[in-house]
């Protein structure tokens, strides 16, 4: 068998939407599907010059970084069939070239684009992957519109098949994991119009657009031949029992203004509170993993093109340990009644890395709301504050003196801000803008410890008297943080607030960090 069992299960990327017949052309002219695009950004350096840092592409970085194989061979489709079952190498990328059957530049009289084909060609191709690496499963990647390809492939088509399904979870036989960018998994929708755009492009279709409204959405992501609990269609929801929540993680970016397709007229009309075509609230899976970059959905500031997304990716298809960071014993002052709003901006960093892997804040329009009231999951929970994942066995940076750094470095910012309302509506009298009512610095080492249990150090940056990256724990000083969570193999930890915030936050707040192992399933 050409899979050797460790972990690097065959990709399969799956593309957004085209649009029409000429989109379309576009579309199967790229050998990639445009997975091979980078990016470049700039930053200024000591001496206010620009400074270049390149982002090869998420092909490019998977064959670098993790040793996966590119294989074409004039055509891919044809290479992977031709070869003998078990042969072709697991750590593999493979692109779901769904669209070439429907371009007019490819092929006669082509029939309307539908999810419900792209679907079944998805499965064909996982069927086809699988039984030529000799992999159990297989990763799949998407942007935009392939989510719901995927998504259809795992709720529908795969459930439905008289062979293989019978079940709403048959699908996680043969996908271990999935990531999508951008996706709408809620559909799209549009700021302006107060709903008449919505009604004219799922009545008209036009363009074939009709896939992103609720009728179009509940026919392909329900199963007809299993039964499906009975509640109101949400397609943001997956249904309980089926695909595990857990195995699919949402990166949503915030960046509309960067959006430019349509001179910026989408973007426009979505509204700003979106990555300029996907609504934030509409860009997750209720219920499963995310994280939140400021990027736009496509472009040169896309979001498939861009370090943050690809760390996101590399670390949820590879990481061995999730990691969530929650604010527990929080107790707001004040009362139900003086309506003051509280919001918190949180960001992620990890040392090493040239961009914030999560941000959520205020001026990305999609701060923690913390409320005194239980709320259902949504994009301002407060719990968790990040989710994220992590490769023990990552090689560290060095320090200012080129020494391998002992410990792996994460730094969580968060900064809480209050706003005043007056008979229902936001008042500025007593408002300074962008001004924290706290705001501070978490800083977490993990290390190597004893008994199988990694070593903890988490300090706020208010109490070191230096930089943040002089800082080193030591063992003989610093005492680790204190393991509260009994089960084997599962960590947590409790950071209190600085004493200063207490009086703000409660005088139990405190950042809670959990730590756990992972793994694809045949190593699990």
């Amino acid at each position: 068998m050409s899979y050797p069992g460790d972990g690097r299960l065959p990709v399969i990327y799956v593309r957004g939407f085209a649009g029409g017949p000429s989109g379309i052309d576009n579309a199967v002219g790229d050998p990639f599907y445009g997975f091979n695009e980078g990016s470049v950004q700039v930053r200024v350096d000591g001496a206010d010059r620009p400074a270049f840092h390149q982002f090869e592409s998420p092909l490019l970085r998977l064959m670098g970084d993790q040793g996966y194989q590119l294989l074409v061979h004039g055509n891919q489709a044809a290479y992977l069939a031709d070869q003998d079952a078990g042969t072709v190498p697991a750590a593999s990328i493979w692109v779901h070239r769904f669209y070439d059957e429907f371009a007019p530049l490819l092929t006669k009289d082509p029939n309307a684009f539908s999810i419900e084909t792209a679907a079944r060609s998805l499965l064909e191709l996982v069927l086809l992957v699988r039984r030529q690496t000799g992999a159990p499963r297989v990763f799949l990647v998407a942007h935009s519109m392939g989510g719901l390809v995927v998504r259809s492939m795992l709720q529908q088509t795969v459930p439905d098949d008289p062979d293989i399904g019978g079940a709403l979870d048959s699908a996680s036989a043969l996908v271990d994991r999935v990531f999508t960018y951008a996706t709408p998994h809620g559909g799209i929708e549009f700021a302006v119009g107060f709903g008449l755009l919505e009604k004219i492009r799922d009545a008209t279709g036009l363009q074939g657009a009709d896939i992103f409204g609720p009728a179009r959405m509940k026919e392909y992501l329900t199963p007809t031949k299993v039964a499906v609990p009975d509640v109101k269609f949400d397609a943001t929801v997956m249904p309980a029992g089926g695909f595990p929540h857990d195995r699919l993680f949402c990166l949503v970016g915030t960046d509309s203004g960067d959006y430019d397709v349509a001179k910026g007229l989408s973007a426009k009309a979505v509204g700003a509170r979106s990555d300029g075509l996907v609504q934030i609230d509409n860009a997750y899976v209720r219920d499963t993993p995310r994280a939140f970059v400021h990027r736009s959905h496509s472009g040169r500031y896309g979001i498939v093109n861009s370090e943050e997304g690809y760390q996101n990716l590399r670390r949820f298809l590879f990481g061995d340990l999730e990691v969530v960071a929650s604010l527990t014993g929080l107790d707001i002052q004040g009362s139900d009644d003086d309506e003051t709003i509280w919001q918190l901006d949180a960001a992620l960093s990890i040392r090493g890395l040239p961009v914030t892997l999560h941000e959520q804040s205020a001026a990305h329009l999609c701060p923690i709301q913390i409320e005194r009231r239980p709320v259902d999951d949504s994009v301002g929970t407060p719990v968790p504050l990040v989710h994220t994942y992590l490769s023990s066995d990552a090689t560290r940076p060095t320090d200012a003196t080129g020494a391998r750094a002992a410990t792996m470095r994460h730094v969580l910012r968060l900064s809480l801000l209050s706003l005043r309302k007056k008979r229902g509506l936001l008042s500025f009298v007593d408002h300074l803008e962008q001004t924290a009512d706290w705001a501070d610095v978490l800083v977490v080492d993990i290390g190597e410890g004893t008994d199988a249990r990694p070593a903890t150090w988490g300090v706020w940056s208010s109490a070191l008297t230096g930089a943040i990256r002089d800082w080193v724990p030591d063992p003989a000083r610093d005492t680790p943080l204190t393991d509260e969570e009994p089960a084997p193999q599962h960590w947590r930890v409790r950071v209190p607030v600085p004493e200063g915030a207490r009086a703000l936050l409660g005088a139990d707040a405190a950042v809670t960090l959990e730590v756990r192992p992972r793994a694809t399933l045949d190593r699990g």
